[in-house]
């Protein structure tokens, strides 16, 4: 894998002086061409051992891991290879429908096993926030309770309900902050939430997201 040392030795920043953030991804260590990545999970093993060992993030707050849905090899080796370094939880990601629930009801049951604590729950896609009116329609109906209902019966805790906002896509494709273009909208109230109880849980210092939004907005 000499080709992909070369691609991995730093991360891609982004973000201004409030935002910046490092982000190291499989395309960039993996050939530049356009197919699919399709490897087995020796192969796929070693490329999460190279983004933890050969990837140059600098000073972090902290280090997301972003893994696929499911419990496969990959959660297993991110949880092994991260043991010692002390993992500070998981946060899980939902969308309203049942059938999302049933493969978060094991993750959660994963999480438990290998004694990785669950920081809480994220309910995506919780409605639609309309760019205009700012008025949040339901279009994924919780049939079962959705996520709030699964928390309480699980016990774990329910982070935060982030709306749908055709912006956010906007914005991830030019590549600036959705938080800092639409600080007033439903989805950047509710992300700003969410990362505040993150750090809570985390016990990570600094000015609570929501609140420098707030006088941010008051000057």
């Amino acid at each position: 894998m000499s080709q992909s040392t070369d691609l991995c030795v730093g991360a891609a920043q982004s973000g201004g002086p409030r935002h910046q953030s490092h982000c190291g991804t499989a395309s960039q260590c993996a050939s530049q061409d356009p197919h699919s990545v399709i490897w087995r999970g020796p192969r796929k093993n070693g490329l999460i051992k190279q983004f933890l060992r050969d990837v140059d993030w600098g000073a972090l707050d902290v280090l997301l891991v972003d893994t696929p849905p499911g419990t496969s090899d990959e959660h297993l080796s991110i949880v092994q290879l991260l043991k010692e370094a002390g993992l500070d939880g998981a946060v899980v990601v939902t969308t309203p429908q049942e059938v999302a629930l049933l493969d978060v009801r094991k993750e959660i049951q994963f999480c438990r096993k290998v004694g990785v604590p669950i920081l809480g729950v994220v309910e995506n896609m919780a409605g639609f926030a309309c760019p205009r009116c700012q008025t949040v329609t339901e279009i994924f109906p919780p049939t079962t309770g959705g996520a709030e209902r699964m928390c309480a019966d699980m016990n774990v805790p329910m982070l935060a309900r982030i709306p749908l906002d055709p912006r956010i896509g906007q914005c991830c494709d030019e590549g600036v902050s959705f938080v800092t273009r639409h600080p007033e909208s439903p989805a950047a109230n509710a992300l700003r939430e969410l990362v505040d109880r993150i750090r809570l849980q985390i016990n990570l210092d600094g000015e609570p997201v929501a609140a420098a939004a707030a006088s941010g907005a008051e000057r």
